[in-house]
């Protein structure tokens, strides 16, 4: 038997492995908190577990860690961490601290396989899934780097495309979740996507109930293919059936992101076509203007940008126009990692 990462098991999974195995069940709710809530990584000092169980986790399963590669801080208060993982790959994570709100933005793989145009993550090309433990460690390596201050919030809208790591996310998110360990509310968990439809179509008959954004940036079929290739294989058509599908088995409204880049996709058009869409969906959409340095996408103007929000007022849609965060440090996730190429 291979020696695993005990932190790649949800609760269920680690107790009924332990059962497997002629243990008490409920040993798995003790080692949650031995690890989630007190932090401890030495099965030796799990003191209300019996000396023959602590002996059979230590031979079966191990503590893995992050390492700290980088960290760089944007004037605006955010934080980007370089780590390294035991495959000597790399990943990225973003704190974003917004008044009381401390959000970290976490990764799911190694580099991503779907090539939105305007994104840095996968221009270095697909390497692997992320473990589940390494998920989970981005967040228990950055809490005590912040500490007094809390991680309030947690988005999957780091490197990688999380549902395309379908099982391994939702795995995490359950650990987050578990309330004899790290414990994280609904309403604290957003998984982002480019848009796969049958794992959003899965993710609409789990019971999580977590929020939900979708990678948008067009309404228009042409327009978003030409940004995101994978609206070839999901066109906008099916996609919004399988969004509107979930939109109506969750209590929370479904998050829209829409990037707005000169010329391209800011036009009243373009506001009218994104209206449409979502017409008679529980949703809001987040605007944030096109920030980045390629050749072929602009920054929209301002009048660009007031033209837009007005004609998404006029046809009563709920947006926000979001401040791009961490502009001095390249915040957006990939562009430290390809800037150092570390692998």
């Amino acid at each position: 038997m291979s020696v695993k990462d005990i932190k790649n098991y949800s609760l269920e999974e680690l107790g009924s492995f332990l059962s497997k195995n002629g243990y008490p069940k409920f040993y798995a709710r003790q080692i949650f908190e031995w690890v989630y809530k007190k932090r401890i990584y030495d099965f030796s000092l799990m003191s209300n577990i019996s000396k023959t169980a602590r002996r059979f986790l230590k031979t079966n399963f191990y503590f893995s860690q992050l390492e700290l590669l980088k960290e760089e801080s944007s004037r605006d208060g955010t934080r980007k961490f370089l780590f390294r993982l035991n495959d000597k790959d790399s990943i990225e994570t973003v704190l974003i601290p917004e008044g009381q709100r401390n959000t970290l933005c976490i990764s799911s793989q190694v580099g991503c396989r779907f090539k939105c145009a305007f994104c840095a993550s996968g221009e270095a090309g697909f390497r692997r899934n992320l473990e589940v433990s390494e998920i989970i460690n981005q967040y228990l390596s950055v809490s005590p780097m912040i500490s007094p201050h809390l991680v309030t919030n947690i988005v999957f809208m780091g490197i990688g495309e999380p549902l395309d790591n379908f099982k391994n996310t939702i795995t995490a998110i359950r650990v987050f979740m578990e309330p004899v360990g790290i414990h994280f509310g609904k309403r604290r968990i957003c998984v982002s996507t480019c848009g796969l439809i049958p794992q959003i179509s899965q993710l609409a008959k789990l019971d999580l109930d977590i929020k939900f954004s979708l990678s948008l940036h067009s309404a228009d079929q042409a327009i978003r293919t030409q940004l995101m290739p994978i609206n070839k294989k999901y066109p906008l058509k099916e996609l919004m059936k399988a969004v509107r599908t979930l939109a109506e088995a969750k209590k929370y409204p479904i998050t829209f992101e829409y990037v707005l880049i000169h010329a391209l996709n800011t036009k009243k058009e373009d506001a009218l076509k994104l209206a449409k869409l979502l017409k008679g969906m529980h949703s809001k959409v987040n605007l944030i203007c096109y920030n980045g340095d390629d050749p072929v996408f602009r920054v929209p103007s301002p009048e660009e940008v007031s033209n837009f929000e007005n004609e998404m007022e006029k046809n009563g849609i709920f947006f926000t126009l979001r401040k791009s965060r961490g502009q001095d440090i390249n915040a957006a996730c990939g562009q430290l990692r390809a800037r150092l190429a570390l692998r």
